[in-house]
């Protein structure tokens, strides 16, 4: 097993996500662990944690930030077309701001070994504000995400934005740019082509720099629920996303967990009520291999250390490794006649599977996410036959074409 440096924690909405990373981040600090807690909420109970530091995400900051940077190095365009640059007060952050805030704090914050604090993205990725809180060589970062599904869409986005640039600026264009000088010098300006493929580099070094710490086999995630009649379908959702986009599990928290064996007829109810859930839950996370972490209800709003070291149990190491690609093929042309492409999707149902080949590409949907997957070498010169769900993983059937295959 990897021992967890970035631990990512979700979870269902309303459950006491921000408590338990805090909560794990507090108990991290105590032991002596330099420890970083990212977050969006302005949280109270932190202030008093001894050894623990909270870098706390403004989107909005964030944004204006970026904003204004981009719009320095565009300044002599702006100039050429006569637009007037807009000022700090006008910037309003736009839909998507957070997600973005956050992984950018989550790159500047977490230096991976053998890179320098800029990181492959240089001098260019900027500096988040974060309260004066520096890229340490924290020994744990904790990071208090937004709900599953927005937790999911946030960390695929380096990947697909990263996508998204290489299709509307490929490589082999960029043999125009040997161009580009000549006309800038007669234009007087840098020509907006220029422009485009300069930012397009950068957003990729600092997209890249983010999926590297999000896809680092130290970086893990901690899903949280409270045992009740959602709390299943979170958890599905979250172990079908997390297996197709390739992160790690590293435990399951059950929290707000009532006493057992109350005298009061109603507690005892919903006690028991939360025990048929929690068996449930317990079954999913034995299926994975991975901890079922159970935090007690503490009757109260948990707002000391005292009550952050009550629910402090998540362990930070535990589940599988991450595997290099989440895809396997079996090579079974010699018994059957075909390859087979196996894709873990723990969780997975039938209703909202799909999965459409393109190209040298395969897309999947599964528990509402997409995930576009480039297909090895090997089935590049195949042809789909056919696909099925099968014990918790996509079995895909790959026939060599005659037409391209050697014979």
């Amino acid at each position: 097993m990897t021992e967890v440096r970035t631990l990512l924690v979700t979870g269902a909405a309303g459950a006491g996500r921000t408590t338990v990373a805090t909560a794990v981040a507090s108990a991290a600090a105590a032991a002596g662990r330099r420890t970083l807690l990212l977050t969006a909420d302005r949280l109270a109970a932190v202030a008093a944690v001894p050894g623990l530091t909270v870098g706390r995400v403004d989107p909005a900051a964030a944004f204006r930030e970026g904003a204004l940077d981009t719009q320095s190095r565009v300044g002599a365009l702006l100039t050429l077309l006569g637009a007037a640059p807009l000022d700090p007060e006008e910037l309003t952050e736009l839909p998507g701001a957070d997600p973005l805030a956050l992984l950018r704090a989550l790159r500047y914050a977490r230096v991976l070994p053998g890179e320098d604090d800029a990181g492959a993205g240089g001098p260019d990725t900027g500096e988040p504000d974060l309260d004066g809180v520096e890229p340490a060589p924290w020994d744990l970062v904790v990071v208090d995400l937004p709900a599953v599904r927005d937790a999911l869409r946030m960390l695929a986005l380096p990947e697909q934005l990263r996508r998204y640039l290489w299709r509307l600026l490929p490589a082999d264009r960029q043999a125009a740019r040997a161009l580009r000088p000549v006309l800038a010098q007669l234009a007087g300006v840098p020509m907006p082509a220029e422009w485009a493929y300069d930012a397009a580099a950068r957003a990729d070094r600092q997209l890249a720099a983010v999926q590297r710490v999000i896809e680092d086999p130290a970086t893990a995630v901690a899903v949280v629920v409270e045992p009740g009649a959602r709390a299943q379908e979170v958890l599905r959702t979250a172990r079908t996303g997390l297996a197709l986009f390739g992160h790690r599990l590293a435990a399951v928290v059950a929290n707000r967990l009532l006493p057992t064996g109350s005298a009061d007829a109603f507690l005892a109810g919903l006690s028991g009520q939360q025990q048929a859930e929690l068996k449930a839950l317990g079954e999913a996370c034995a299926a994975d291999g991975v901890p079922l972490v159970e935090l007690p209800h503490l009757g109260r709003v948990p707002g000391s250390p005292a009550d952050l070291a009550e629910l402090s149990a998540v362990p930070l190491s535990g589940g599988p490794a991450r595997p290099a690609e989440p895809w396997e093929v079996r090579d079974l042309l010699g018994s059957e006649g075909h390859f087979l492409w196996v894709l873990p999707l723990p969780g997975a149902q039938r209703d909202g599977l799909d999965l459409v080949r393109r190209g040298d590409e395969l897309v999947v949907d599964a528990g509402g996410f997409r995930r576009i997957l480039p297909l090895p070498s090997a089935l590049r010169r195949c042809t789909v036959q056919g696909a099925a769900l099968r014990d918790g993983a996509l079995h895909v059937r790959f026939t060599p074409d005659p037409a391209v295959w050697p014979h």
